[in-house]
């Protein structure tokens, strides 16, 4: 069975004269792993927790599939979230945190010790939380998301603390539920940590929608550069100018825009100029977020209607060990 969709309609919500979510409208689709991007303050976690019935919107909906969260049947075995890694009692260990939890979610204790292993805190099981890095709390927000093996999984925020071989984890965590067809709406405030996970991103600023599209969408939105370093800097600045490319000064070398690092290569050599360094640097996607993010005027949607191009590699999903 197809997970169900996430959808946010017209939602806004004001906390007396603040609005931090304004009239936000975008879905989340199955089998895709979709960033909710935005800086900090830009009306994300309100959004999250609206969508879990935690916050009363002033206006709007937030379905899950077709209906609110709160008119779902045993709502944890539908929708895993973690929105808080602290939201943890110290004195309690790892998997008597989770025990407490099993029967309010219906599944049986045997399947605390399941997800425990899965996400990696299995050796940390009997420690008390209050003892827990930051990291080792991040992963047990996500053992306590995925205990009743949900078809949604809502993350705020899951790499905040985790070291960069947990990051390459959870990348692949990630990748895997989507790849069994879940629904998963990841949020951050820094790109570079979805990247290399998303398949959509959803962009806000000031609780507004500014961006809705496919990650190669968005990146098409960035411009392409190539860093040169030569001996021969007086020459390549006459060739730049021949060929009217925009260069910028880096005091090692040049940095050009909108150019190829062939189109570069196959120039300096015709003009018979020594080149030291010829990179592409690929696309300044930081630069685009935070212009898009600095003013919320024209949000756009272009999401897709065919289905996710192949996964990566990831770990065993949940269902496999249950």
């Amino acid at each position: 069975m197809e997970s169900p969709a996430i959808t946010i309609d017209g939602l806004t919500k004001r906390f007396g004269s603040l609005t931090a979510v304004d009239d936000l409208s975008f879905t989340v689709a199955p089998g895709r792993v979709t960033g909710f991007l935005g800086p900090n303050g830009s009306g994300k976690t309100t959004t999250l927790r609206m969508l879990l019935g935690l916050v009363e919107p002033t206006s709007g909906r937030a379905l899950i599939g077709d209906r609110p969260f709160r008119q779902i049947p045993h709502p944890a075995q539908h929708v895993g979230a973690a929105l808080e890694a602290s939201s943890f009692h110290p004195g309690r260990t790892g998997i008597g945190h989770l025990k407490a939890l099993a029967p309010q979610v219906g599944v049986p204790t045997s399947r605390c010790r399941e997800v425990l292993d899965f996400v990696g805190l299995s050796q940390a099981a009997d420690r008390r939380v209050g003892g827990y890095s930051m990291g080792m709390r991040q992963r047990l927000g996500l053992a306590t998301a995925l205990l009743g093996n949900p078809q949604i999984i809502l993350l705020d925020e899951p790499a905040n603390g985790l070291d960069p071989q947990g990051i390459v984890w959870l990348r692949g965590l990630l990748r895997s539920l989507a790849h069994e067809g879940r629904t998963v709406l990841v949020s951050s405030h820094v790109l570079a940590e979805v990247r290399s996970t998303v398949d959509d991103v959803v962009v806000i600023g000031n609780g507004k929608l500014v961006r809705a599209s496919t990650l190669s969408d968005f990146e098409a939105l960035a411009e392409h550069a190539v860093v040169v370093r030569t001996p021969s800097r007086a020459s390549f600045v006459a060739l730049a100018g021949e060929r009217g490319w925009q260069i910028e000064d880096t005091h090692d070398g040049f940095r050009i825009p909108g150019v190829t690092a062939a189109t570069v290569g196959t120039a300096a050599f015709t003009a018979g100029i020594e080149l030291h360094q010829l990179a592409d640097v690929g696309a300044d996607l930081e630069a685009v977020f935070l212009n898009l993010t600095k003013s919320s005027d024209a949000p756009t949607s272009h999401f897709p209607s065919g289905p996710p191009g192949p996964p990566a590699a990831g770990p065993t999903s949940p269902e496999a060990v249950r």
